[in-house]
């Protein structure tokens, strides 16, 4: 069963255009073409990065932290309660009304201590600011190292200029060295995000990161087997241009130096929405789509590989909105917003000002005692240090 399953899955008419098969793709002494056992490298390659990931932020990343003033915020502990550790791990982190009061006889204690203690517990669970730094520090390390890479290996390649050079003796391209290990770099690291996704920072994108990830996994691996080695190394150098500027941009946010990180948000938002909303749908998207019908029929893999790349551009779409949104804080509120992407720390100042705003809701309202003359001024009557007081215990009238 296995053999037939490997069998049918390697079809020539899913991987390669029409009249084309397997024997017209066999190596010689001088021509490679892209073998889909050469994907097994990048698990091995991707459990090094992993350790060089650790490595680095420990040895460089975190001491980094220190000395440009990253500091951690104290986050009081929940105290230890086996009923509501039991209910946070498997019920829920967030718990309505109706399950405080519950929990709260259960304990014996009152509704907003049970409060108070979920919302300590929730913020134990969330990324310490120096853990942020060292992520945002090792990316940007290798996406500036990716990028550049990238640059070296296609300066010279044709289809880097002229796109439609992407499908010139398409399928029959020799796979060269130097994009074989590009392309292995790149897909290594996707890998590796993979491996460390329960570890990293979790944001509220969290499944859309999945999903970006997964895709361009696949894309990557579906790519190297039907030989799309040229379009797919565009793909990764327009990626990583705008992530050159988003990595130091949560660094600088980071450090709070406020006028350089909004300065350099903005350069990424140019980059990203240029990069991603013209540059990868004309390039990428328009060249596979209609250049491609130039040299070939339309057959499985190019429906397939459309459609990872659209998915792609769905989740740019999305990203930009979010992008666009707090650029648009940025100019009218003078300030950036708070990365929407990010879960915010909860204070016991949340507390109160919610139990604030029930009361005035309600239609209560709290005025200070403390005055320069000691008195207060009720319904209008007259100040109580307008009278004379006797030792009987009487008022008197001036």
């Amino acid at each position: 069963m296995a053999l037939s399953l490997y069998e049918w899955l390697w079809q020539p008419k899913f991987w390669l255009p029409p009249d084309i098969t397997w024997e017209d793709m066999k190596e010689s002494e001088d021509v490679f073409y892209p073998q889909p056992c050469d994907l097994l490298l990048s698990i091995p390659f991707a459990l090094t990065l992993v350790v060089i990931r650790c490595a680095f932020e420990r040895a460089i990343a975190l001491p980094l932290s220190s000395k440009l003033g990253v500091r951690d915020k104290h986050r009081p502990k929940a105290q230890p309660n086996p009923i509501l550790e039991t209910f946070y791990s498997t019920r829920c982190k967030n718990p309505k009304e109706g399950e405080l009061l519950s929990l709260a006889k259960q304990c014996d204690l009152t509704v907003r201590k049970v409060e108070r203690w979920f919302r300590h517990r929730r913020n134990a669970d969330r990324p310490s600011l120096s853990k942020k730094f060292c992520e945002a520090c090792w990316r940007f390390t290798f996406y500036i190292i990716a990028f550049f890479t990238g640059l070296a290996v296609l300066y010279d390649k044709p289809w880097l200029w002229d796109h439609i050079e992407c499908w010139t003796g398409y399928p029959q391209q020799p796979l060269l060295p130097s994009l074989f290990w590009y392309y292995m770099l790149e897909l290594s690291f996707y890998c590796s995000l993979v491996f460390t996704l329960p570890f990293d920072v979790k944001r509220k994108d969290f499944w859309a990161q999945i999903v970006h990830h997964a895709a361009t996994i696949f894309l990557i691996s579906f790519s190297y087997c039907g030989n799309y080695i040229r379009i797919g190394t565009l793909v990764l150098v327009i990626h990583d241009a705008s992530d050159c500027f988003l990595e130091p941009t949560k660094i600088f946010n980071y450090m709070k130096w406020k006028k350089t990180c909004d300065t350099l948000f903005v350069i990424f938002s140019a980059v990203f929405l240029i990069s991603r909303l013209v540059v990868y749908p004309y390039t990428v998207l328009y060249n596979t789509y209609y250049y491609s019908m130039e040299i070939f029929e339309p057959f499985f893999g190019y429906y397939f590989v459309n459609t990872l790349l659209i998915i792609l551009q769905l989740l740019h779409v999305f990203w930009s909105c979010l992008i666009i949104h707090m650029v648009y804080k940025l100019i009218i509120q003078g300030t950036m917003d708070k990365d929407m992407r990010s879960d915010t720390e909860e204070s016991d100042k949340d507390e109160e000002r919610e139990m604030i705003k029930e009361k005035e809701k309600n239609g209560i309202t709290y005025f200070s005692n403390a005055t320069s003359n000691n008195y207060i001024q009720r319904n209008g009557s007259e100040p109580l240090n307008n009278r004379t007081h006797l030792t009987n215990g009487h008022v008197k009238e001036r």
